[in-house]
């Protein structure tokens, strides 16, 4: 353990910080930043008080420490953020400084029990009125930048997305407060794109877009850089389009991820996997478990239709017939969903919607209890063409391959249970058909199907036995019908 005593402490008052909110102590946070990282390194400190600056360069060797009762207020001054080549959304671009920033930096903290708040307003108000010639600033980016730890900080209406490393390795995020209005515009709370062995952990993060999303560019990225070995646990994640993101941006590939201990409250999705044709990539290798998510739209979503952003609407994204596979193909494969329990969920239970040409491939839910809520508004689980809002669904599956569904159960749902279409092997075991007076599963166009074990009504069963010499595998046909009191 590294006693504080022994680093070098420089301390912003010294180098003529002011303590109010009108004094820009841009410059002077700078330089202490410089002569710390010259001098082998130290410790940064931001004492008591509130301070105004400007984005802040962070250098190698460095901890900025936000003191006890420290409040950092980020100008709304346009022309205090220099223009820096970086990557937004997959592209790389001119943009906007970031509040905190480092590129090819190593051994960095940020920590400290302060605050950082970023304006957003004055930022998502100009973006929303089409004032602003390049994309707004992150509030903390780091670049080709290696060992580096964020923690214990609460941080407050990031102009955009709040935390993005990119091409990073071993980088640490813990113990923070991440809080941006429901309503401001891309304000992401974590996104690691293109980074490898990053550990986000203890976060509570409530904000307007994405809690957490995982990236590794687009089809258009100057070099296609894996996002790898991820994890992701003991979080809190409120409101937002998704809690746990993959995707869009993953044409680098994204893989060996793990999701667990984690709450989703009042999100959109809750476990959201998305790409489109002309990605190309692979998601792959992802686990997600002990999951707890409560009023959100749509639990879990697998969706490569997906239409948003820069080509989503051409013609060949919503095109829902079989193409050729090439290397724009993307690819969803080996996702493990494991104890989730969702409770007052809105438009459906699942929805996984694959290519015809690429099937989302080993699918695996096992101890799934989802409720929907009786007053449930409609909803569209998935961003995708010609999909109508809907609610208090089953799973809908269309396009997939080996699929397992281990005791889940879904109730107060309305219709069909499961909705499987187009999909070559499917097991289910212990699931609960049994719901209502209904048949709970309708099986179109697919092959290698068995269902063990299961609870059914009489209608599911019938249902069954009419469809069973197309669709099941004889030596497997092996459901039993289980008399519920």
């Amino acid at each position: 353990m590294i006693n504080i005593n022994d680093l070098n402490i420089y301390n912003i008052l010294d180098y003529g910080a002011v303590a109010n909110k009108n004094t820009l102590s841009k410059n002077v946070i700078n330089l202490a930043i410089n002569e710390c990282s010259k001098n082998n390194g130290g410790i940064v400190l931001i004492p008591a008080g509130d301070f105004l600056t400007g984005p802040i360069e962070m250098k190698s060797n460095v901890t900025l420490m936000l003191g006890e009762g420290s409040t950092l207020y980020f100008t709304n001054e346009i022309d205090e953020y220099p223009l820096v080549q970086s990557r937004w959304e997959g592209l790389e671009c001119l943009t906007y400084a970031p509040l905190i920033y480092g590129k090819n930096v190593s051994n960095i903290k940020i920590t400290g029990q302060g605050t950082l708040i970023g304006n957003g307003q004055f930022w998502w108000k100009s973006f929303k009125n089409k004032q602003l010639n390049y994309p707004r600033p992150r509030f903390i980016c780091f670049e080709n930048s290696k060992r580096v730890l964020i923690e214990n900080i609460k941080i407050v209406d990031s102009p955009s997305w709040t935390i993005n490393p990119i091409c990073c390795e071993n980088m640490t995020i813990n113990n923070l407060t991440i809080n941006n209005s429901a309503d401001s515009p891309n304000t992401d709370g974590i996104n690691p794109d293109s980074s490898k062995n990053v550990h986000i952990s203890n976060c509570n993060i409530d904000v307007g877009d994405d809690c957490i999303a995982i990236k590794s560019g687009v089809e258009d990225s100057k070099h296609r850089i894996p996002c790898e070995n991820i994890v992701i646990t003991n979080c809190t994640l409120l409101h937002g389009h998704g809690a746990v993101v993959i995707g869009s941006e993953m044409s680098g590939d994204v893989r060996n991820i793990t999701i667990s201990n984690c709450v989703f409250e009042n999100t959109d999705r809750g476990i959201r996997l998305k790409s489109r044709r002309g990605r190309g990539g692979v998601i792959e290798n992802v686990t997600f478990s002990n999951i707890v998510m409560k009023k959100v739209m749509c639990p879990i979503v697998m969706n490569l239709y997906y239409f948003c952003g820069k080509g989503g609407k051409d013609k060949h994204v919503s095109n829902k017939n079989k193409v050729e596979v090439t290397e724009a193909t993307p690819i969803i494969r080996n996702i493990n969903i494991s104890n989730v329990h969702a409770v007052e969920v809105q438009a459906a239970a699942g929805f996984i919607y694959g290519l015809p040409e690429m099937l989302i491939d080993n699918i695996s839910l096992d101890n799934v209890f989802i409720t929907m809520d009786k007053n449930a508004v409609p909803d569209t689980p998935a961003m995708m063409d010609n999909l109508e809002p809907m609610s208090r669904n089953g799973f809908f599956v269309n396009n997939a391959s080996n699929l397992k569904f281990n005791n889940v159960t879904i109730k107060n749902h309305m219709g069909l249970s499961y909705n499987i279409i187009n999909v070559d092997v499917a097991t289910f075991n212990q699931c609960n058909l049994n719901y209502n007076d209904d048949s709970q599963i309708t099986i179109v166009d697919s092959k290698n199907i068995s269902i063990n074990n299961c609870i059914m009504n009489d209608e599911t069963l019938v249902y069954l036995n009419n469809i069973k010499n197309k669709y099941f595998l004889s030596e497997n046909y092996n459901f039993c019908l289980t008399q519920v009191e």
